[in-house]
């Protein structure tokens, strides 16, 4: 897991072959104005799901692990509590592993709370839930 403000992410470009193309998506002038809702940034390889509205509250939400996609949480205004876990150390599934959408829920209570404020954006592996 990787938690930093924006103006810092061209350190982060060389871990990934998609970072780059995420980070300029995440430049745009109207990335306030889009649509929530999933967009193709290149083909299947990088998409964003854009939402808006507040985040879910601690008791509301549920740790999600990805198998296959690298998730790039980004903070455009508020504050958004996110909970972490070693991926390894979650055993209660709140069901089964959606291959399609690259997703898995679990009930475990996360390891650590983060808080991201706007302008900042947070990073979880395969190996975080």
């Amino acid at each position: 897991m990787i938690l930093d403000i924006f103006e810092n992410a061209g350190h982060y470009l060389g871990l990934h072959h998609g970072f780059r193309k995420a980070f300029e998506f995440l430049k745009r002038p109207d990335l306030a104005s889009l649509e929530p809702g999933r967009h193709e940034i290149d083909g299947e390889r990088v998409i964003a799901r854009v939402a808006k509205g507040p985040g879910r509250k601690k008791q509301e939400g549920k740790l999600e692990r990805h198998e296959k996609f690298i998730d790039i949480q980004y903070v455009l205004s508020g504050t958004d509590e996110m909970g972490w876990k070693p991926g390894s150390a979650c055993k209660s599934p709140a069901g089964p592993y959606d291959p399609k959408e690259d997703i898995q829920f679990f009930t475990d209570e996360p390891d650590a709370w983060v808080q991201v404020h706007a302008g900042a954006f947070i990073v979880f592996f395969p190996d975080d839930a």
